[in-house]
């Protein structure tokens, strides 16, 4: 059964058969070759209830939120003054790249949306100025990725769902890691562009009037984290009424800027509907997989084998670490996510980790299979906003902050309190 699902996962992929669809036809392949009893009855009942959580409702209003900012053209006012703050730094623009897929993290919840915005403002600016478009295109990559770690997560909020973990404990573990990986990528830009001078483009310096004058167009993202993030971490709201608060606050935002016209309402709906369809699809679909497997007994014989091996409780980490950056160069993220995590989580329980610091380093790893071939959605992302050139230069150009997440993996386990810091167990 494993030799089944593992090809004929790949195989589905291969042929580009949308994630949902691929995870039930795994399903209904199991309910019809392995299952000794008729899976297909409890079809409905595993569709209600992998849908009905309250909790759920935060991934639209959270997209929603993201939406609206993009058209109220947030992201292009936070990359112009991040630009006149970081551009005089070896590396110049690749640095306000990083800065503003950051700030933009912070309130869209999503790496693929983050990385689509921070790629549609910023690709113009490399080729007006020359930049090495690897490392460029390769740094909004990465820093997209942030998206998922930093709140509001949708992969967090998918987690907290499938695991019964605090969500706010996961927003708020998120937090440290999100930031560290961000100077992570903004040191290794400037290493890189010390070596290589012609690699970081003209370097640029503004005066202090001029720095000065754009911060005000930061208050709308910094207002909006704080709000939602405060909301939480006191306890005045929960995750879904946060996000609720959020899109209240971003439909002011646009307002103020004059962005709230038909044409922009009805994108950003538009675009809330689809993300918010293809990841609830997944997790049906993934829920229904999940439920054939434990039914098959596939994920007790797994979890045995898991276990046979003999390995101490830091062997059997990184025997699942291992794991995932293998998986994350083959399966879409959000689907690995939801196939693997009832099978390896009671495991990483069982050896005495803590649930939500898994979570971090969790995503961390998923962040990781978001920039690396062949199936890194953030590659073809910005490859598509590029519109030019070869997608192996933005597979080039991401491979420096592919080990700054490997180091963060490392710090996260050598010290966990790098996440637990405002998320106590």
């Amino acid at each position: 059964m494993i030799w089944y699902v593992s090809i004929g996962l790949a195989v589905l992929l291969a042929l580009s058969v949308p994630v949902g669809a691929a995870l039930f036809i795994l399903g209904f392949g199991l309910d019809a070759f392995f299952s000794p009893m008729p899976l297909m009855r409890g079809l409905g009942q595993m569709v209600y209830s992998s849908s009905d959580s309250f909790l759920l409702i935060a991934i639209p209003l959270f997209v929603l939120l993201g939406e609206i900012l993009v058209r109220a053209g947030i992201a292009e006012r936070t990359y112009a003054t991040l630009d006149t703050w970081f551009s005089w730094l070896p590396g110049g623009l690749v640095h306000a790249n990083i800065g503003t897929a950051t700030m933009f993290s912070a309130t869209s919840g999503s790496s693929v949306a983050t990385a689509a915005t921070v790629a549609t403002v910023a690709m113009p600016q490399a080729r007006k100025q020359g930049y090495d478009q690897r490392l460029f295109a390769g740094a909004i990559a990465a820093g997209g990725a942030l998206g998922i770690l930093l709140p509001p997560s949708i992969n967090l909020i998918v987690y907290g769902f499938l695991t019964q973990t605090s969500v706010p404990q996961l927003f708020m573990a998120g937090i440290v890691p999100g930031l560290l990986m961000a100077l992570g990528f903004m040191i290794i830009t400037a290493i890189l562009c010390t070596i290589k001078p012609e690699w970081g483009g003209p370097s640029r310096s503004f005066t202090w009037a001029e720095r000065m004058a754009g911060l005000p167009h930061l208050i709308p993202v910094l207002l909006v984290f704080a709000i939602i993030i405060g909301s939480i971490y006191t306890g005045w709201a929960t995750p879904t009424e946060a996000a609720a608060i959020g899109v209240v606050m971003a439909l002011g935002i646009a307002a103020f800027y004059g962005a709230v016209t038909w044409t922009n309402m009805r994108a950003a709906l538009l675009g809330t509907i689809r993300t918010t369809s293809m990841v609830m699809f997944v997790i049906v679909g993934a829920y229904f997989l999940n439920f054939a497997l434990g039914a098959t007994g596939l994920n007790r014989a797994l979890s045995g084998f898991l276990e046979g091996l003999g390995l101490g409780p830091y062997g059997m980490l990184l025997m699942i670490v291992l794991m995932y950056i293998l998986l994350g160069f083959f399966i879409e993220t959000l689907a690995l996510m939801i196939a693997t995590i009832p099978i390896v989580v009671p495991i990483v329980i069982g050896l005495g980790f803590d649930k939500v610091w898994f979570g971090i380093l969790l995503i961390v790893l998923i962040e990781m299979a978001l920039i690396t071939p062949p199936v890194g959605l953030n590659l073809y992302v910005v490859q598509g906003a590029r519109k030019e050139g070869r997608l192996s230069d933005v597979m080039l150009g991401a491979i420096p902050f592919v080990f700054v997440m490997l180091v963060m993996v490392g710090l996260l386990i050598a010290f966990p309190s790098t996440a637990l810091l405002f998320a106590p167990a």
